[in-house]
């Protein structure tokens, strides 16, 4: 059992801290934007159940996830109303678990393997994942037709297309962000006519208004924000920081204990309000703030990308406010991290 600790201040570190007036707004936000199936949200952004049910609670009851350890523990929270595997598998073990698990589950295909395997796993449902200039998984437009056909042939439920246009989601100009969507759903809504079904699942946070081809959009990051995000000027606040505590003071620089090791790193840099960060090493982040630190200061650290950051840590900490001096009103497992079943 971990000691009741009452006050950002007073958490062991690095620890993961969620503003709880940030997350609600920004949930609210999207459920008005997108309300009930137009959004199926992406849980690997947050890989909390707790948190689901906060975007359940506002309608959003079809989720995405990135990894059978992520449907899995939603179905078994009770939250497996209608999950999208939106990655491929062909492991037997794993997808004969998301078969026999407590749930609507769909997952995506891209090949006569994946598609076999998906049926020869007692698989019910599939979307044919097709590439849309995103140099990653998804089928040639071309063959995505026969893909379909040969998924009924075995039996599955064709529900429809997934595409995702990752490449433009981060886009900074909003016209070109718009632009190379626009370009992307116009390929897949041609396969969409071909293969039948009722779904066109595609987007993301960055593109989440811009998006209005598919049927649903798979944004995840909204809900906690992150640096790369936030660049964008999307109606959304940054809700998620790492509380770190400053270990190390000189007259050039000060040192945290929130490094390579806390923080997710592909995105660059995370940020310390009122510093400049350096670098980040192991254990530790190099930052000069902008008025004198002493060692056993807190420091708030946002991460420029928060969904492997939160894979980092096993909890994050409910606060009522922003800042070091606000107080932990709760405590939530990430319980989707991982990839045991």
């Amino acid at each position: 059992m971990l000691p009741r600790v009452t006050a950002v201040a007073d958490l062991s570190t690095p620890a993961l801290v969620v503003d709880t007036t940030a997350l609600a707004r920004n949930l609210d936000t999207m459920s008005a934007a997108l309300p009930g199936a137009r959004l199926r949200p992406h849980v690997k952004a947050h890989k909390c159940t707790e948190l689901a049910r906060e975007q359940a609670r506002r309608g959003h009851t079809h989720f995405t996830g990135a990894t059978p350890r992520e449907i899995l523990g939603m179905a078994r929270a009770g939250l497996g109303d209608d999950l999208l595997l939106a990655n491929e598998c062909v492991d037997p073990v794993r997808l004969r678990a998301l078969a026999d698990c407590p749930g609507r589950v769909t997952v995506a295909v891209d090949s006569d393997a994946t598609v076999d395997a998906a049926a020869a796993n007692g698989i019910d449902a599939v979307l044919v994942d097709v590439n849309v200039f995103l140099p990653r998984c998804g089928c040639a437009p071309d063959d995505a037709p026969r893909l379909a056909e040969r998924a009924r042939g075995a039996g599955l439920d064709v529900r429809g297309v997934m595409g995702y246009e990752g490449h433009a989601v981060l886009v900074p100009d909003r016209a070109e962000r718009a632009a190379l969507t626009a370009k992307a759903m116009e390929r897949l809504a041609r396969v969409a006519e071909k293969v039948g079904g009722d779904i066109v699942s595609a987007g993301g946070t960055g593109t989440y208004d811009l998006n209005t081809a598919a049927t649903e959009i798979q944004a995840g990051s909204y809900a906690l924000m992150d640096g790369d995000y936030g660049k964008l000027g999307l109606p959304f606040t940054r809700a998620l920081a790492i509380a770190a505590t400053v270990v190390h003071v000189n007259d050039r620089w000060s040192v945290a204990d929130c490094g390579l090791k806390a923080l997710g790193m592909d995105h660059g840099n995370p940020a310390i309000d009122d510093a400049d960060v350096l670098f980040c090493s192991d254990e530790h982040l190099t930052f000069t703030p902008h008025q004198p630190a002493r060692v056993g200061d807190r420091v708030l650290v946002w991460p420029a990308h928060i969904d492997p950051t939160v894979a980092y840590h096993d909890r994050m900490h409910l606060a009522d406010g922003p800042g070091v001096g606000a107080h932990v009103v709760d405590m939530w497992p990430v319980d989707l991290r991982g990839w045991d079943l």
